[in-house]
Formats: C-alpha cells, sequence, structure tokens
C-alpha cells in the first residue's frame, strides 16, 4: 500500500505526480533520513519546513522498539495544533531562535527511481506515517532558484495509532527512559536519538532543536546513572562472594587470615 495526502491507497492511486509534474521527487527528512538517506537520489539540500514542531512523540514497534515495548522516534506537529497540547518544551520552543521552523534535509530523486523510492519510503514509514506535501526552504540555491521547492514528507499525525495521546507519556522523562531501554530491528533507541542530534549539527547554522538536545542529556543522565548502579552490583557481588570464601576458609576461622 501507499499513502498520499495522508490516507492510504494503492499505488496506481497516487497524487504525488500533481506535485512534482515532471516525475521527480523531493523528499524532506526530519529524523533518521537525514543521516540514513533514501537511495537513488542525486541532491541532498539542507534547510528547513515551517510551521511544525519536531516531537518524539511517535511510538515505533518495528525499527527501535517491539510491539510489546515500542520505542521512541520523531514526527513533525503543526504548530498551531501543538500550541493546543500540554509540552514541558513549550517555553523553550517559544524562546527559540528556530521558531516555526523544524531543520533537516530534502533530496531529490530523479524520475527514473522516483517510484520505487516512493515504495521504498512507503515501507519504510509504514509504521503510523503517511505522505504529505509541504514548502521547503532551502540554505543554499537550487539551479540558482531561492523560491520554496515542495517536498513530500512522511508524518505521524495525531490521529494515527502510534501518536502518544496521554500527556503523562509525553513526558520528557519519561520519553527519556523509554528511548534509554528500547531496541529494535533497526538497532538501539539511543542510536537514533545521538544520530539525529548528530545529523542536526552536522547541517549547519539554525538547527538548534531544544527537545532533541534535552532528550539527549536526560538519556545520558540515565545512562550514567545505570552505570553506577552496574558498579555498585558489581561492588555487592564482589564482597557477597568475598564473605562466602572467608567462611570456606579454615585460615580465617583460625584468625590467621592475610589483610589485603
Amino acid at each position: 500500500m501507499a499513502a498520499a495526502q495522508g490516507h492510504l491507497v494503492h499505488p496506481e492511486g497516487r497524487t504525488w505526480k500533481t506535485h512534482f509534474p515532471k516525475g521527480d521527487l523531493w523528499v524532506f527528512g526530519y529524523g533518521s533520513l537525514i543521516w540514513k538517506p533514501p537511495p537513488h537520489f542525486d541532491q541532498r539540500v539542507p534547510g528547513y519546513v515551517s510551521g511544525y514542531v519536531r516531537r518524539f512523540w511517535q511510538a515505533s514497534s518495528d525499527h527501535r522498539g517491539t510491539h510489546e515495548k515500542p520505542g521512541r522516534v520523531v514526527t513533525v506537529i503543526e504548530r498551531s495544533f501543538w500550541e493546543t497540547l500540554d509540552d514541558p518544551h513549550a517555553q523553550a520552543e517559544s524562546d527559540s531562535a528556530s521558531t516555526g521552523k523544524v531543520w533537516g534535509a530534502a533530496y531529490h530523486i530523479p524520475a527514473s527511481h522516483a517510484e520505487e523510492v516512493h515504495d521504498y519510503l512507503d515501507e519504510r514509514e509504514i509504521n503510523g506515517y503517511t505522505a504529505h506535501y509541504t514548502p521547503f526552504h532551502a540554505t543554499v540555491d537550487i539551479d540558482g532558484d531561492q523560491t520554496p521547492i515542495i517536498c513530500m514528507v512522511y508524518i505521524g499525525q495525531p490521529s494515527n495509532s502510534q501518536f502518544l495521546r496521554e500527556p503523562e507519556s509525553r513526558d520528557p522523562q519519561q520519553v527519556a527512559q523509554v528511548i534509554a531501554s528500547s531496541q529494535g530491528a533497526s538497532g538501539k533507541n539511543t542510536e537514533y536519538l545521538f544520530g539525529l542530534e548528530k545529523a542536526l549539527e552536522g547541517i549547519g547554522l539554525g538547527t538548534a532543536d531544544v527537545h532533541v538536545t534535552d532528550l539527549v542529556k536526560r538519556v545520558k543522565a540515565i545512562e550514567a546513572e545505570g552505570l553506577g548502579e552496574a558498579e555498585e552490583k558489581e561492588a555487592e557481588l564482589y564482597v557477597t562472594k568475598s564473605l562466602e570464601g572467608a567462611a570456606k576458609d579454615p585460615a580465617h576461622a583460625n584468625g590467621r587470615a592475610s589483610i589485603e
């Protein structure tokens, strides 16, 4: 099945060519597509789309989690709707210099491979995402033109089953806890988060994302705490084994044990 304008349709019913009459395709990536691009692209252009907010509010039961324990991946949310939701990062978002912009990378797919790449992306983004179209603002001229271009973008809308509807599930600390402990077919959830942060840093100016950087700090703190707990358990096990060994050693019973 394919996706167009947010609705699942058969491939022959796709409407993407109404946006790309030449048969080529522009795709905007704001998550893993930034560092794991689609095949057959011949241009990669950094830039942004306006009027959205990027959030780790989409559950992942395939790539970065399982059905039993879904991970967390990003979607973009229309800013007008996002403003109606409870978000602990709301103030930081409003204070950001890039308010209303979601930075990422756009890929140009030549007409010879457009249908193939569309199929690939439909499969890759099958877990709650649907295809939509929005103007993309490049940070460089495209063929000498500064006019925004229309890009296809996959969005996990709030109406999809994987969107985190309950406010408590969108709490940053809870999201970080899930990311720190989840893993799916494509690898650890932490790799997705850290990869996104590094990819955004690599794009250049204006790519600050307070939500992503805050989650990175929280996950690293959780990992550090877990390392401390592991070391504490290891020390406890060492002491237990030492005491058990001492109880079995006649030298200890006779008061002749050596002191380390």
